[in-house]
């Protein structure tokens, strides 16, 4: 799903026009037509954490769209004026109303077909007690045998379980980058 094409200015609100600017660079720029500012179209950040309770990971179901009613880790757009740890705390925070300590990033997916990079920390969670915000049905702790594979709800969550799962049974975790078509 690419983002739709910029239209118009955001400076000026004239016409763009997708050429090559005159500076050297060497990708098509939406460029506007009256002021001449260009305008760079670049990757969004997805920040959230694999919260985790003994053998168990928290997943939250989602009460908004896309995937309304499947299942996530608790994640979302990284916003202006905060760190990826900060976004990733934050979204938990928001999702799930966790209580927890943030741990090292786990995991960082590249996903260039929808301009995103998705960042995951592990996160210990202090408490087992949940207060969910409204983006989330319901939140619940699953072990690795009970995880609704069939209900998740993006690629990017699934191998971010898978990559968790695999490195919990070894007892050595891991820093892993992935690229997903």
């Amino acid at each position: 799903m690419q983002r739709a094409p910029i239209q118009h200015c955001r400076q000026c609100g004239s016409k763009v026009a997708y050429r090559l600017p005159d500076d050297g660079d060497t990708k098509e720029r939406a460029i506007c037509t009256g002021c001449k500012t260009v305008h760079y179209e670049n990757p969004l950040n997805v920040v959230g954490t694999v919260p985790h309770w003994g053998d168990k990971v928290l997943l939250c179901k989602r009460n908004i769209e896309p995937r309304w009613g499947k299942w996530t880790l608790p994640a979302g757009f990284m916003e202006l004026n905060e760190t990826t740890a900060e976004g990733a705390a934050r979204e938990t925070m928001e999702e799930a109303g966790a209580v927890f300590e943030l741990q090292e990033l786990f995991s960082l997916i590249n996903v260039p077909r929808v301009g995103q990079v998705h960042l995951f920390y592990r996160a210990r969670l202090l408490s087992d007690a949940f207060d969910p915000g409204f983006e989330t049905l319901e939140t619940r702790l699953f072990a690795e045998d009970e995880i609704p594979w069939d209900d998740i709800a993006f690629r990017t969550v699934r191998a971010t379980l898978e990559m968790y799962f695999t490195d919990r049974r070894a007892g050595n975790y891991q820093m892993h980058t992935v690229d997903i078509a």
